[in-house]
């Protein structure tokens, strides 16, 4: 298990979560780039994470996914901040946005989802693995980051 630390954009939220890495990868759907206003999203995925509020608290937001399930979506009530999102169907995993983490130099993505999307601007690496919406099953997402060199720190 590792352990990460982060906060918010005001700082009024801060966090530490613990639990093993299953993935980190960047998402270029229109939904991640409208919640990140940018070119992408990325998220890391933790199993079984313990996530313990340090200071302050999130506000919840549930969002309906175009395949019908539902994220719960929590962020910071002051500067809006998003940190977790949590899928209800798969409540083992926790999602950070890993840009809150306190230490962000490692963050290499694994794989690229939702490539249909991604702006035309952006060169995508070709060695690193990508679909052009969700893979059709998240295990080979899981299994890219096995294979990816990669360093937690954490």
């Amino acid at each position: 298990m590792q352990q990460f630390e982060g906060a918010c954009q005001c700082g009024q939220l801060r966090y530490r979560v613990r639990g093993t890495v299953a993935a980190l990868f960047a998402c270029h759907c229109r939904d991640c780039q409208r919640q990140s206003a940018s070119a992408f999203g990325m998220a890391l995925w933790l199993r079984d994470a313990e996530l313990t509020l340090l200071q302050g608290s999130t506000a919840c937001w549930a969002r309906h996914t175009p395949g019908g399930r539902v994220t719960d979506c929590r962020f910071c009530p002051q500067c809006g901040s998003r940190l977790f999102h949590q899928n209800r169907d798969t409540p083992q995993f926790l999602s950070i946005k890993p840009g809150s983490l306190d230490d962000t130099s490692w963050l290499r993505p694994a794989a690229h989802i939702w490539t249909q999307s991604a702006q035309p601007w952006l060169p995508l690496p070709a060695e690193v693995p990508g679909w052009p919406g969700n893979p059709d099953d998240f295990a080979e997402l899981m299994a890219a980051w096995q294979a990816a060199p990669h360093d937690c720190r954490g």
